[in-house]
This record gives structure tokens, C-alpha cells and sequence, in this order.
């Protein structure tokens, strides 16, 4: 009988090679090429076209109940799931340490616990003592949590399997598993891949909601093989800095609702508490008005979050090259902004430096910044305040038009509701809503007239 061949294969990209080596040609990642089974010659020359089982095709039309789902307990964690925990999913959810991940599923776990659900929590990192006073530090000593540290899954499956499965397994975190039927260290790609697939596995067959708590890279990726977030029903990733109070849970991919809503939570000494009203973890005191700020109604997903907007301009006198510093914004972004007001408005930047802030160290994507962000750095070159009563939101165009954004009913009602009285806003946006007056401009030297005073 012919000899096997071996066969090489790159986790990350899918290159096939013929020997082992420790950087794919093809992607360039490091120990990420697994020897694989190798095809026998007996094994190729099968037809694969019979000798297997008929499978049921359904249509599209088919009728499909909703997934039931279980309440958290956690209204903004339930928000990021797109309604709470589908019994049989796999939930991955990453972030940097110490961002606060086991003590959220922890508070989730006591929650779901204590409405009568059983729940499981397998700690690879930390003894059982260690989770047991952090829960009692955040008053939850008392919930019927089953708690146990172990690392190896044959030991966490056998013991799951001798009773009836519980309602809710987490794993923290699926780094420090390992499969005895794969050699390696725990965390290696192939380990992550084999204890990923066998408790996902028990979690489809016995209805059990998996959430699993991975590590990040030094970049804010989830670390491991690629293929762990294909595996996974749902991606969460915990967003903040540890420096300030505020954390956000993210959906990445969720297969059972959608990417766009977010949860927010505050950091405290009782652990994660729930905001109801984002927009006032980053809105400054605004009694007195000040150059260089302004307030943008961001939206995430259909939560509209208002954020206050710093701008500072210094002119140079030494003839030295300006600096462009941004904080929470794309600097590629502020850089065409800046262009289109010298180019468009008449404004020169060119002598100055500018630093650009969002406040509370929040990171803004959207594009309706734009306007908001042209209006604080306008006020900072010509020291003029923005009124304190007004919201902006519009995206600005390299010929200098302010087109439409999306929601724009919903970012207005968001801004009355928080006590503002006015919106510039793109002329387009035909009608404001009851408590805010709205003034449209279709192009951003409307808005630069207007606040320097040019006829």
C-alpha cells in the first residue's frame, strides 16, 4: 500500500504545504501551518457521489419559529444579543484585561442563576476561591452558581454530562483549554480550534447557551485561529479604556439578531452597572459656553448616544510645522474636513495646530460628525462659542456640501429630550420634531457665514 503523504495546512489562509515551517509564504503568520490528516491513495480514488444519506432540502418560505431566549437579568447585555441567550448558541466575547469581561458574565451568571436556571462556570484561569470572594465583593455570594477550575474539556464534558446539561456554560477562557487528543500547549491554534469545537458540539446537542471568553491581541482581535469566530454563533467584543468608567458591549456577528446595537455599562465598586442614558456619561457641564465645543448626536445601532466634540487651535508664530493630533476620530478624516474649510470657507489652518478630542474617550465612526466637528474647529480659530443649546450633524462632501445622514428623527428627538433647543443641520432634513428648531444649510460656507458674521 502506498505511503500517506503529509499535508501541512495554514489555519489562518487555508495554504496546503508539504512540510512544516513557521511562517506561511502566503499570509505571513507565525506557527499558524497544523499537520493535518494526509489523503490516502485508497481514500482518493473513492467516489464521493453515493454510499451517502439523503439529505431533507426545505424552501425559503418554510414557516421558522423565533428562537426562544433567556433574559440575562442585564437590560444593555441583553440589548448587545439582540434580546438575550438562544439555548444551543456559542457566544464569543473578547476584550483587553482587566476591561471587566468575568465580572460582567459573572453578574449575568448570578442573574440567570437566581431566576432558576442552572448555570455552570468552569474558570481556566482562576481558582474557584478566587471567583467565589470577587462574587461575594459584588454582593453575589449567595446566587446558586456551580462553580469549578479546570483546564482539560474531556474532565468538563464528563462531568456535564452525568446530570441533566445546564441552561448556561461559560468558559473562561477558552485560551487556557486544552483537548487530550491534540499535542500542544493550551492556547496553540490547534488547541483553541479542538476544545472550541468539542463544547461547541455539547452545546448544539444538549441545548446549552456556551458562552466563551477569549483573549485579544495587542491590536484588539480576538486571538486565536480565525475560524473560532466562524465557529461561534455570536462575537461580542467589550470596547473602553480602564482609565475611564465607561465600557461598551459590541456585536460583532450575531446569527440569532443584528450588529448594530450596543450595550453600555459604567464601572463601579459594586462591579458593571447598566446606563440608561449614555449620553450623559460623555456630555461635559455645559452652564458656561466655550470655543472650540459642540455636541453631535451620534447613533449606535438605534440608540442615539450625545457626545460632545473639543477642538483647539493655536497659531504659530515661529514658522514651525503644525501638529494634527486626534483623539476618537479618524485623523484621515479631520485632515479632509480641514481641507475642505480652507479650500471652501476661506479659513486658513495652515500657521496652526489642531487638536481634536471626543469627550469621555468615546470613538466616533459615523460620518455626521462632519459638521459638528467643522463647527468646533471654526469656533476655535475664531473664538466664537457654538450657543450651547445647539446640536450638528451632517456629513460634508469634498465640494463642500452638506449631504444627509441617516436617522436624522431620531438623533433630533435624542437632543430635545436631553433639553437642547436647536439642530444645524443638512437642508435636507425637511421637518424637526416637537421642542428643537431646526436650520438646514446645504452647503458648509452657510454655517462658516453664519457664525463669523460674513454677508
Amino acid at each position: 500500500m502506498a505511503k500517506a503523504k503529509r499535508k501541512f495546512v495554514c489555519q489562518q489562509c487555508g495554504t496546503v504545504s508539504g512540510r512544516w515551517q513557521g511562517q506561511c509564504d502566503d499570509c505571513g503568520e507565525w506557527n499558524s501551518i497544523v499537520e493535518e490528516a494526509a489523503e490516502t491513495v485508497f481514500s482518493a480514488r473513492h467516489d464521493l457521489h453515493t454510499g451517502g444519506r439523503a439529505l431533507t432540502l426545505v424552501g425559503l418560505d418554510d414557516k421558522v419559529e423565533l428562537p426562544p431566549r433567556t433574559s440575562t437579568g442585564i437590560a444593555e447585555f441583553d440589548r448587545a444579543l439582540g434580546g438575550g441567550i438562544v439555548p444551543g448558541s456559542a457566544t464569543l466575547i473578547g476584550g483587553d484585561p482587566g476591561i471587566g469581561k468575568s465580572t460582567l458574565l459573572l453578574q449575568a451568571a448570578a442573574r440567570i442563576a437566581s431566576a432558576g436556571h442552572s448555570v455552570a462556570y468552569i474558570s481556566g484561569e482562576e481558582a474557584s476561591d478566587q471567583v467565589r470572594l470577587r462574587a461575594q465583593r459584588l454582593g453575589l455570594g449567595n446566587a446558586p452558581v456551580q462553580l469549578a477550575s479546570a483546564t482539560s474539556v474531556r474532565d468538563i464534558l464528563t462531568t456535564l454530562g452525568e446530570g441533566a446539561p445546564p441552561a448556561l456554560l461559560i468558559i473562561d477562557s477558552i485560551q487556557t483549554m486544552h483537548s487530550d487528543l491534540i499535542e500542544g500547549a493550551p492556547g496553540t491554534v490547534s488547541q483553541v480550534r479542538a476544545s472550541s469545537q468539542e463544547l461547541i458540539r455539547f452545546a448544539k446537542q444538549r441545548g446549552t447557551a456556551l458562552i466563551l471568553v477569549g483573549h485579544v491581541t495587542k491590536d484588539g482581535s480576538i486571538a486565536g485561529p480565525r475560524v473560532l469566530e466562524h465557529m461561534v454563533d455570536t462575537v461580542l467584543s467589550f470596547e473602553g479604556e480602564r482609565s475611564h468608567q465607561y465600557r461598551i458591549l459590541r456585536a460583532i456577528k450575531n446569527r440569532f439578531g443584528g450588529t448594530d446595537e450596543i450595550g453600555v455599562f459604567s464601572m463601579v465598586a459594586e462591579g458593571l452597572e447598566e446606563v440608561a442614558n449614555p449620553s450623559a456619561l460623555f456630555l461635559t457641564h455645559r452652564d458656561e459656553t466655550v470655543t472650540g465645543a459642540t455636541v453631535f448626536p451620534a447613533l449606535e445601532g438605534t440608540r442615539p448616544v450625545l457626545v460632545e466634540i473639543q477642538a483647539l487651535v493655536v497659531r504659530l508664530s515661529s514658522g514651525a510645522t503644525p501638529r494634527r493630533a486626534v483623539v476618537g476620530w479618524d485623523s484621515g478624516r479631520l485632515a479632509m474636513v480641514l481641507a475642505v474649510l480652507e479650500a471652501r470657507c476661506g479659513l486658513s489652518f495652515s500657521t496652526c495646530e489642531v487638536y481634536l478630542n471626543v469627550a469621555g474617550g468615546y470613538r466616533l465612526s459615523d460620518p455626521a460628525a462632519d459638521l459638528a466637528v467643522a463647527a468646533a474647529l471654526m469656533s476655535a480659530l475664531s473664538e466664537r462659542p457654538v450657543p450651547a443649546d445647539v446640536v450638528l450633524f451632517g456629513e460634508v462632501a469634498l465640494s463642500g456640501e452638506v449631504r444627509p445622514v441617516a436617522h436624522a428623527p431620531l438623533r433630533l428627538r435624542e437632543a430635545a429630550k436631553l433639553g437642547f433647543n436647536r439642530a444645524f443641520v443638512p437642508a435636507a432634513v425637511a421637518d424637526g420634531v416637537k421642542g428643537i428648531s431646526v436650520s438646514g444649510y446645504r452647503a458648509l460656507a452657510q454655517l462658516v457665514d453664519q457664525m463669523l458674521g460674513r454677508g
